[in-house]
């Protein structure tokens, strides 16, 4: 891929210190960058020459950008973006957007805003993107360990209640009774739409302590939901964006339950379609522990379940007959007739 310069054509410092924080070389670099864009179906040969280019200022081309943030990602064992190493111009400003899990509320509402306007005003850049391994299980470990959220309500901003609550929750509803009926491409925009017409709106209100929880809640369902839509529609590295953020809105909501799902049954299957068996079984066992104690039978036995199939996808058939029992004794608590539900 050809090199572009920047504009003022200024020396990356962002690039340099992320390639001093990771212990690289120079070669060292180019050689994960090539190897990183190999699994993407790329070839590229750069080496210690590109990327003394880059650290003078020059930009790669196409896809190059996020493939370095990711190959650096992987040596640092934590998400970078495209941002963070000097090179977010133009559209792929965006590259970054929704993969990072806030530790605050309010940076949460902004990166969760972002996504939905950049989803609706890039679209072609957002679908084109791919997982991001990196960030497969690096939320999970913040969800894990992130203290609850102490306060959401907010005193700025239109006043929202329940019935904005009632009315996001009835949105949902109804959107997942046309994706049934007439499927993920028909139903998609519409939902993209109104989280950023609307639904960013009501986040950016004033409510109350008890309002805000469940609005974080609502809102976090139908997010996951349009990462669902995304997944259908053949866009798994946007569906990955709205799953963080989904898991993000679930803390803010204090409902451990509901992230748990995310990251079991939602998380989970990207990392199965990236053929990443041992992160199924570490989102399965993350969503156990972090909702330990705050689900139903039925959503233990659904984590189980989804811990047995990592096992078995890289094995281990002792491991995965031990998840897989748990997950049986779960489903034998619930009973028939309990009608509790994971979600």
């Amino acid at each position: 891929m050809a090199a572009r310069p920047l504009v003022a054509r200024q020396p990356n410092e962002r690039l340099q210190a992320l390639i001093q924080e990771a212990g690289c070389s120079n070669a060292g670099l180019a050689r994960r960058v090539n190897m990183c864009g190999a699994e993407h179906g790329l070839d590229l040969r750069y080496d210690k020459t590109s990327v003394a280019r880059w650290l003078r200022g020059q930009q790669p081309r196409g896809r190059a950008p996020a493939i370095i943030a990711e190959a650096l990602g992987r040596k640092l064992g934590r998400t970078v973006t495209i941002d963070e190493i000097g090179m977010a111009n133009g559209k792929n400003l965006a590259s970054g957007v929704g993969l990072q899990f806030s530790p605050t509320v309010l940076g949460a509402i902004e990166q969760v805003c972002e996504l939905w306007r950049s989803d609706v005003g890039r679209r072609d850049f957002l679908s084109g993107s791919s997982v991001a391994a990196s960030a497969l299980v690096e939320p999970s470990r913040d969800w894990l360990i992130s203290a609850p959220d102490g306060q959401v309500a907010r005193t700025v901003g239109p006043r929202v209640g329940q019935s904005d609550v009632a009315a996001v929750q009835a949105m949902t509803q109804a959107l997942v009774g046309l994706d049934h009926t007439y499927g993920s491409g028909h139903v998609r925009p519409v939902v993209v739409h109104y989280l950023n017409s609307v639904v960013s709106g009501l986040l950016a209100g004033s409510y109350r302590e008890a309002v805000g929880r469940d609005l974080f809640a609502a809102v976090a369902r139908l997010t996951e939901l349009a990462g669902y839509m995304a997944v259908d529609t053949g866009q798994p590295g946007l569906a990955q964006r709205y799953y963080i953020q989904a898991l993000r809105l679930a803390q803010a909501a204090g409902d451990r339950g509901y992230g748990g799902y995310v990251l079991a049954a939602s998380m989970s299957h990207l990392a199965a379609q990236l053929g990443n068996p041992r992160e199924i079984a570490q989102l399965a066992r993350a969503a156990q522990e972090g909702a330990r104690g705050r689900v139903t039978p039925r959503a233990e036995a659904m984590f189980h379940a989804a811990e047995a199939r990592g096992h078995a996808l890289m094995g281990d058939a002792r491991a995965a007959q031990v998840a897989a029992g748990r997950a049986v004794r779960a489903l034998e608590a619930a009973g028939s007739d309990t009608g509790d539900d994971p979600v």
